[in-house]
C-alpha cells in the first residue's frame, strides 16, 4: 500500500524533478548551435529584395511586391530553408510575412543613430552574406537618418532592405533600419549621395502588428536552434 508524501515533501520532490528536466534540457542544448544571420531574400513574382528576420518577425520594403504569396529564404547552419507566405502591410512603407517557423534573428533598437554614430551594413548575394561598416550622419533640413555609402556596398536593386546594424558586442548587433536607396543631397553648390535608411522611427510599427499576431499558431521550432 503507497503511502502519500507530506505536503512539504512533495514540493520539495516536484522542485527537484523540474530542477532534474532543467538541467537534462541545458544538457541536451549543449553543442546546438546559436544561429545568428538575420538577413532573408524575399522573392516574388517581380523580383527580389532583402528582408531583415527580427524579434518581432521579418520586415522588408515591398519594393518588388506590396501584396501577394512571397517566398522568403533564410539562412541556417545547415543551408537555406524557403518558406512560403503571404505579404501583410505593416504600414509606414514597411511589409512582413508571417512565418511558421522560428528563424534566426536580431533585436530592433528604437534609438536614433547619433552623428557619426559607426553602424554595420549588412546584405546577402546568393550564399554569400556580406558586410560593411558606415557612417550615420544627419543632415541639417533632412529627416530621417541617413548613412555615408560604404566601400564594399553592393550597389545593387537586389541589395534594397539591406539591414542598418548597431553592434552591441563581439557577436551581437541590434537592428536600426533598412536600406531604402540612395539620396542626392546639394548643399553650397556641392552634391553628395548617402544611403537612405527606413529607421527606429518606422519601425516601432513592426513591433505594433507582431501585437496582433499573438493569436496566431504558435512556431514550430527547429531543433538546432535556441
Amino acid at each position: 500500500m503507497s503511502k502519500s508524501l507530506p505536503q512539504p515533501a512533495l514540493a520539495r520532490s516536484m522542485r527537484n524533478v523540474a530542477a532534474l528536466a532543467l538541467a537534462l534540457a541545458l544538457t541536451a542544448c549543449t553543442g546546438t548551435r546559436k544561429l545568428t544571420d538575420p538577413v532573408v531574400a524575399i522573392m516574388t513574382d517581380r523580383g527580389m529584395e532583402l528582408g531583415v528576420s527580427t524579434e518581432f518577425g521579418v520586415v522588408f520594403l515591398g519594393k518588388t511586391a506590396d501584396r501577394g504569396p512571397v517566398i522568403v529564404e533564410a539562412y541556417f547552419g545547415d543551408g537555406p530553408s524557403m518558406e512560403q507566405s503571404v505579404i501583410e502591410p505593416v504600414g509606414g512603407g514597411l511589409y512582413t510575412a508571417d512565418m511558421e517557423i522560428r528563424l534566426p534573428h536580431v533585436p530592433i533598437s528604437f534609438d536614433l543613430p547619433t552623428d557619426g554614430e559607426t553602424l554595420e551594413v549588412m546584405g546577402r548575394r546568393g550564399w554569400d552574406r556580406w558586410s560593411t561598416m558606415t557612417t550615420c550622419r544627419i543632415v541639417e533640413g533632412v529627416e530621417g537618418v541617413l548613412v555615408e555609402i560604404p566601400e564594399g556596398f553592393l550597389d545593387s536593386v537586389e541589395q534594397t532592405g539591406a539591414g542598418v546594424y548597431r553592434p552591441t558586442g563581439e557577436f551581437t548587433k541590434d537592428l536600426v533600419g533598412l536600406v531604402s536607396g540612395k539620396v542626392t543631397i546639394q548643399r553650397d553648390g556641392e552634391s553628395r549621395q548617402y544611403l537612405a535608411v527606413v529607421g527606429a522611427d518606422t519601425l516601432w510599427r513592426l513591433a505594433a502588428h507582431r501585437k496582433d499576431q499573438l493569436r496566431r499558431r504558435p512556431f514550430v521550432y527547429r531543433e538546432d536552434l535556441l
